[in-house]
């Protein structure tokens, strides 16, 4: 599986973006997706997950009620949409694809992933 992300770039405080993952294959609705993202200095960090069937997803504590995660098993494609973005929420992002079990907490994505994607830069200006 090949993770294309896209959708990034430079927004003022309290402004949004979506970005989108498109994955390559037959078989993007057998994996579970998710967001990362890395921040200059900082170590990768969970973001989102959403299972295959879109039923579940689980969100970090920093942007619960901000993010909204997403997909379209026919498009092979999840998105993540952000809204009410603040200074800390600049990073570049990941999406991520983990065959396996979903878990409640990060979508069992903290168990290790298996497809990463290019990322994409989020630069969010005061």
């Amino acid at each position: 599986v090949q993770l294309q992300a896209s959708g990034g770039g430079l927004v003022q405080a309290g402004g949004s973006l979506r970005l989108s993952c498109a994955a390559s294959g037959r078989t993007f609705s057998t994996y579970i997706m998710g967001w990362f993202r890395q921040a200059p200095g900082k170590e990768r960090e969970f973001v989102a997950a959403i299972s295959r069937s879109a039923r579940s997803t689980d969100y970090a504590d920093s942007v619960k009620g901000r993010f909204t995660i997403s997909r379209d098993n026919a498009k092979n494609t999840v998105y993540l949409q952000m809204n009410s973005l603040k200074l800390e929420d600049t990073a570049v992002y990941y999406c991520a694809a983990r065959r396996g079990s979903w878990y409640d907490t990060k979508g069992g994505l903290n168990y290790g992933v298996d497809y990463w994607g290019k990322g994409t830069q989020v630069t969010v200006s005061s």
